[in-house]
Order: C-alpha cells, then structure tokens, then sequence
C-alpha cells in the first residue's frame, strides 16, 4: 500500500457531543525510533471503531499509548472531553477506558468467578458489594457458558471461552470505552463470527464505544461503524464501513483481492 492519505478528510471530534475518544497527533517513541506519527482519531459513543493494519504497523502501540503503559512524545489523547495524556494506567480505568489486550492475560490457576471478581478490582469495596452481582449477570447474559465454568480455572478453558471471559472482566465495571487488541486471535472461523457478534451486542445493549484493533480485516469490517488504516505508524485511509470496503486498496490488501 502507498502512502495517499484518506477517503475523506477525517472527522476529528466533528461528532462532538457523543465523541468519547479523541486522539490528536499522536506520536508516539521508543527510545529514539518513532512509531506512531500524527495518529488522528476517534470513536462516538455507541459506535465500533475498527483499527486495521498489518503486523509492525503500530496498532499495538497505539493501543499502550491509549491505555498509558506508553507516553506520546507529542499530540494529545481526550476522553470525555478531558485530556488523559500522561495519566496512569489505573487512573485510565477509572476514568473508564477498560481494555482487552491480546494474549487475554488471564489469571490461568485462578477460576472464571475470581478472574471475574479482579475485573471490579478499580471499584471500592463499598460499589463492589452493590455492582458485582448484576455485572456478572450482564456479562452471563452475552457469554452465558462462562456461568457453566464459574468453578473451572481459566487456564483449561478453550481459546474461545477464554477470549468471552477476557471480554467479560473487562465489562464488570461498567466502562464506556472498551478498547480490544486482535480479540480474534487463535479462534475458529466460527468463533470469529461469534464473538464479533458479541461486540456488537455489547456496543448497542450497554452503550459503550468499542476500538477494535484488528488483523482480521473481514471480521471486523462486518461490524464496524467507522474504520481506520494504519500502515507504518500513520493513519492512510479512514472512511465508513462501506467506504472503506470500496477502495479497492482496501479489498487487494486486506480481503483477498
């Protein structure tokens, strides 16, 4: 793919009102080799966002730079209208971006319930008394074979379960951004499908906006809203669903073209 910027002209926070997340020129170091630059974007409040790009292209990156385990150098990051650049990892969460990183990284040895019970772990004791149990339920009510699994340990679950039950403690404290690196990873085609699926549930039933970064370019493009392209640390394409999948970069590159 060249380097021609965009389908259109970008809308920045021109859904203002609803805009949860603003990205602004973000770039983003390691040490000295940059690898996000001027990455502008943004994800509406019940909307799914797709980040598209290959292996190397940054979307990891911008995923830790979002979340606070990375510092951009320059550019800001808004949410809810409030600048969250150089925030701590936990004051993102609470603040409410909660996030799905790939590898799930669960607590293998511990059950569903206690990797569930750790997803409410920003809340105080006070809250988590009065949301734990509903919240559960919520999240049952999308994945309901993690009630059958309550007592198993996170480590003997399928690829698949284990994926819903990252998803899942993720929900528990009520997010408004939930932000997912490759949640398709190391699942079947059918899998795919159904936790793409899930997403869209939880995006219109809770009224979260959803970032997903994704390989799986035919998956996610089934369900998003609004897409982005990422190539080599830049955003070079952006558009709607349909318009992305009209640019026959798009198709050639991503699905098989």
């Amino acid at each position: 793919m060249d380097g021609t910027k965009s389908v259109r002209a970008g809308r920045g926070r021109g859904e203002a009102d609803n805009c949860e997340l603003d990205i602004k020129d973000v770039c983003t170091f390691y040490g000295e080799a940059q690898a996000l630059n001027k990455v502008t974007l943004s994800v509406n409040n019940r909307e799914i966002v797709a980040l598209l790009g290959s292996n190397g292209a940054g979307k990891t990156t911008l995923l830790k730079t979002l979340t606070g385990i990375l510092s951009p150098r320059y550019g800001n990051i808004f949410f809810r209208g409030e600048s969250i650049k150089g925030s701590a990892p936990y004051d993102i969460i609470r603040k409410g971006i909660a996030s799905v990183p790939e590898g799930r990284e669960l607590f293998g040895p511990l059950s569903v319930s206690d990797n569930l019970l750790l997803g409410s772990y920003s809340i105080s004791n006070r809250e988590r008394r009065k949301i734990f149990s509903a919240r559960s339920e919520m999240v049952f009510s999308i994945f309901p074979i993690l009630k059958e699994r309550l007592n198993q340990k996170a480590e003997t679950l399928s690829g698949g379960e284990q994926q819903m039950l990252a998803v899942g403690r993720a929900l528990i404290p009520s997010p408004k951004l939930l932000a997912l690196d490759e949640p398709s990873l190391g699942l079947s085609p059918l899998l795919v499908m159904e936790m793409m699926n899930a997403l869209k549930r939880i995006c219109k039933q809770e009224g979260l906006a959803i970032l997903l970064v994704e390989q799986n370019a035919k998956a996610a493009l089934k369900i998003s809203d609004y897409v982005y392209v990422l190539e080599r640390g830049e955003i070079v394409i952006e558009g709607t669903r349909e318009e992305v999948m009209a640019n026959p970069r798009i198709y050639s590159a991503y699905l098989g073209g």
